[in-house]
């Protein structure tokens, strides 16, 4: 693919940078931030992104007023200026009809405002790290500190590149494309901007279907703020994962599957599982406690309503964790990932999800989870060898809500904070010498 960059101007005067990517139904992607189409193409990880999103769609780009490539002298950076860029784009590729997508800080309000002024245009209303209201972000002072340092230093990107999977390169892509897209003094303008907006009054207006798409962990919009969103919206499918800091790539595996799905693009079917000569695979199994007499307890229809329920939350913390399904056991999932952490974050997620679950659900779900690292033998999408039977065997191993881990796995992930209780040498079925294991902690509790 290859984008092509071309330009239009808004009803204000201000001539705005747009790019289109892709063929098929256009999907217009809003801009919340300041960004540069041009250096945002030049990098892979982005890049790679973008190709993605774009997958069976028009995908539409544009520099924000302000930004980029689009006009930078401008004085009105307000939420109506702002909605007048997508306004001019819109307009001049005479789109009658398409799906509006936003990614996050400003992209939310921005989309809405858009939407409700021209329902008869948009036919789907997609959001990720949406809310209403600006002032529920933050408290006045904590605002007037962002807001400053923005002033002075630029947007602090510290929560942005907080992540396993921001390597250095993607953290010194941040840093400049901070400097190179937009002034600090525009940066501070948007930041106002964010903090005084209040799109609630706009809603009835949503009569099109949306999806809303928020992650626990969101460290600049809180997770109450999507779904309230997603509540008072009738026709709203809202997706909650658990995903937390980090640039909007390292979330792909749960958004763009989701995106896809709701505007009707087929699913390009995931590549088969490869595995990396010079580094392990961290295996991950789990294991639902009593599948066996389930059917009988339970009957055919419930039993397989708590197995799709045990599949969805794990498959979800796949997708937030970037974990590789590589397939259902029965009563369980075996998974593998590149990171020894991620494949722990994602445990972890699992079995909190699993307790968020049974608070309210009539048959709770109680997993077993057991890891292990090593290098399987890759053979037509599955992996077999002595690092997936000694997964296994762990997984085996644990009580009902347990994460256990070898010291292999705990060395890998060393000095990543996780806690590792040590539950010393355990013999194991079919391997001659004891395994040292370890309980990875995940309440609150510890």
């Amino acid at each position: 693919m290859e984008q092509q960059i071309r330009f239009c101007t808004t009803s204000d005067g201000v001539r705005i940078a747009y790019a289109t990517v892709g063929e098929g139904p256009p999907l217009v992607y809003v801009c919340g931030w300041p960004g540069h189409l041009e250096l945002e193409w030049q990098k892979p990880f982005v890049r790679d992104f973008i190709e993605a999103l774009a997958q069976g769609s028009t995908l539409i780009r544009y520099d924000m007023r302000g930004s980029g490539l689009s006009d930078r002298d401008v004085s009105d950076l307000a939420l109506d200026g702002l909605t007048r860029d997508i306004e001019a784009v819109v307009d001049q590729l005479a789109l009658k009809r398409f799906a509006l997508l936003g990614f996050g800080v400003l992209a939310g309000p921005v989309a809405i405002t858009y939407a409700a002024a021209h329902p008869e245009r948009v036919a789907q209303l997609i959001l990720y790290s949406a809310y209403l209201r600006g002032d529920k972000l933050a408290t006045p002072k904590i605002q007037q500190t962002i807001i400053d340092y923005a002033g002075t230093f630029g947007f602090p990107q510290f929560n942005v590149v907080d992540h396993p999977n921001v390597d250095i390169e993607q953290q010194r892509y941040f840093r400049d494309l901070d400097k190179v897209a937009a002034s600090p003094g525009t940066q501070a303008a948007l930041l106002k901007t964010m903090f005084s907006v209040d799109v609630s009054d706009l809603l009835d207006h949503l009569t099109m279907p949306a999806l809303i798409m928020h992650g626990r962990g969101d460290p600049l919009i809180g997770f109450e703020l999507g779904r309230e969103l997603a509540a008072r919206l009738p026709r709203a499918k809202f997706v909650p994962f658990e995903g937390g800091p980090g640039p909007i790539w390292v979330h792909r595996n749960v958004l763009i599957p989701e995106i896809q799905r709701f505007i009707g693009v087929r699913v390009v079917a995931p590549q088969p599982v490869s595995v990396p000569s010079a580094a392990p695979v961290t295996i991950l199994f789990t294991d639902m406690e009593g599948s066996t007499t389930l059917t009988q307890r339970l009957g055919d229809a419930k039993a397989q309503e708590v197995l799709r329920s045990h599949n969805r939350i794990v498959r979800d913390a796949l997708k937030a964790h970037s974990g590789s399904e590589i397939k259902h056991t029965g009563d369980g999932i075996m998974a593998s990932f590149a990171s020894a952490s991620r494949a722990l974050e994602c445990a972890i997620a699992m079995q909190r999800a699993f307790a968020a679950h049974n608070e309210s659900a009539e048959q709770p779900i109680r997993v077993r989870i057991g890891l292990n690292a090593g290098e399987p033998v890759a053979e037509e999408e599955d992996l077999f060898g002595t690092a997936v039977q000694l997964a296994a065997r762990i997984c085996a191993q644990a009580e009902p809500g347990e994460i256990l881990a070898p010291i292999v796995v705990r060395e890998l992930a060393a000095g990543k904070g996780f806690l590792l209780a040590d539950r010393g040498d355990v013999a194991l079925r079919g391997f001659e010498d004891p395994v040292r294991l370890y309980e990875v902690r995940w309440t609150e509790e510890g």
